[in-house]
Parts: C-alpha cells; sequence; structure tokens
C-alpha cells in the first residue's frame, strides 16, 4: 500500500491521526530510519513474528482511543523471546486500563540504539504556512521547552542553525562526558521534514500536525522511535 492510500483509508476510516506503524512507513518513505517492526493481531501472531525481528523487542499497543501509551500501560519494552512477547499482550488485553479502547493490533519492533534524544515537530500555522521544529528530548522539552522553530522549507543552512538556537546545544556535542550526537544525521531528518522537496510540502494538504519523539541519535546516525501524523 502507497502513502496515499494509507492517508485515504485512515480518512475513510473517520481517523483523525495515523497509526504509529503508517506514521513510520511515511517517514520511511521519505528516507527516515525508523525500527524494523511487524504488526500482529494478538498473542497467537507473537512466535513468527518474534523470529523475524533481532530481540530486543519493544511492544506497543495500537488503538485510536489510546495518546499516550505508555501512560496507559500499553508498552513493552526489552522483550527476549516469544514467550515474554505473547505474555506481554495477553497482559495488555486483559488491563482494565485497556479494556474499554479500541484496539487495531500490537506493534512490535526491534529496540533502538542508545543516543541523544530528539524532537522534530511540525504544525500548519494560518498564517505562515508549515512550520518545522527541533528540541532536545527528556526535560530539556518537558520542563525547558527547548526548542526552535522555522517557516518552511528551510535549508541546511536554516536546520544548523535551528540547532545552534537551542539552550541545550552542548549536550550534542557531548556536554558532561555524553557521546555525542550526529547533527548531520538530525540537519538531514529536519530537510526530508521540511526541506523543498520535504515531507511537509509533499503533504501540505494532509497534516495539521506531527510530532517525532524521540528520534534517537547516535554518532553515526537517527532513527524515529515514535511517530505521530494528526490529520487535516
Amino acid at each position: 500500500m502507497n502513502i496515499r492510500d494509507i492517508i485515504s483509508k485512515a480518512r475513510s476510516e473517520n481517523r483523525t491521526a495515523l497509526d504509529e506503524f503508517a506514521g513510520k512507513q511515511l517517514l520511511a518513505s521519505f528516507g527516515i530510519s525508523v525500527p524494523k517492526s511487524a504488526v500482529i493481531k494478538g498473542a497467537d501472531e507473537a512466535a513468527a513474528a518474534f523470529a523475524k525481528l533481532t530481540p530486543p523487542l519493544v511492544l506497543k499497543i495500537m488503538s485510536p482511543d489510546i495518546l499516550h501509551k505508555s501512560d496507559a500501560g500499553g508498552v513493552k519494552v526489552n522483550l527476549k523471546s516469544a514467550v515474554e512477547t505473547a505474555d506481554a499482550i495477553r497482559r495488555m488485553m486483559n488491563s482494565p486500563a485497556l479494556r474499554a479502547a479500541r484496539i487495531d493490533g500490537f506493534l512490535l519492533e526491534e529496540m533502538a540504539p542508545g543516543g541523544q534524544e530528539v524532537v522534530v515537530g511540525a504544525v500548519r500555522d494560518p498564517q505562515f504556512g508549515p512550520l518545522v521544529m527541533v528540541g532536545l528530548g527528556g526535560i530539556f522539552v518537558e520542563v525547558l521547552a527547548d526548542v526552535a522553530f522555522r517557516i518552511c522549507p528551510i535549508t541546511r543552512l536554516d536546520a544548523r542553525e535551528m540547532l545552534a538556537d537551542l539552550k541545550g546545544a552542548a549536550v550534542l556535542k557531548g556536554a558532561r562526558g555524553r557521546k555525542p550526537a550526529s547533527q548531520d544525521a538530525i540537519v538531514d531528518v529536519l530537510l526530508k521534514i521540511g526541506g523543498e522537496d520535504g515531507l511537509l510540502l509533499c503533504h501540505a494538504d494532509d497534516f495539521r500536525e506531527a510530532d517525532i519523539n524521540p528520534l534517537i541519535v547516535s554518532e553515526s546516525g537517527a532513527v524515529a522511535v515514535d511517530a505521530r501524523f494528526v490529520l487535516r
């Protein structure tokens, strides 16, 4: 199924947002790295899916009724066997917090390597049109609101200036013993989202806002661990 079909299917089902798997397919179509994954319906499919992936794995519930999966108990990390995976699915399906929700399935995917958490987002402003945002993850965005915005389309210079604008920019360079994060990888993602041929301009009429949170950035590259696209 191509990206246009994915978006059309979501609209036909009266969804307000793409599910996480569809959102990651969209990112991958623009050359942004995402974890290898599989969508399964229940515990009976866990063994076959697990065999095609490299553990440790993470399991995430897929539901249009659940916005914050972790808060609802819909995420299980560090799964190392098919038995653990099947058990985790059964526990989620029997959880009182999840039982009332519509469940489309479960996303089983390889865990991303360690690195610096970065947030890349987008919003469609009524006056300025598409805007792209970047910020450092964790406390930097949750408490300090350490983010930078630019009007699209952005250039490579714009993307580098956005990173330089961040109060915690030194963290990306490996401050206080941290391993440095590849700024080139972050710039590349920003251009694929908000550049002249980026996702935001190619799908300007499709999305009201987008959020890659977190984007895990290491010395060698970046992987989009979670993604959310809100439809217009």
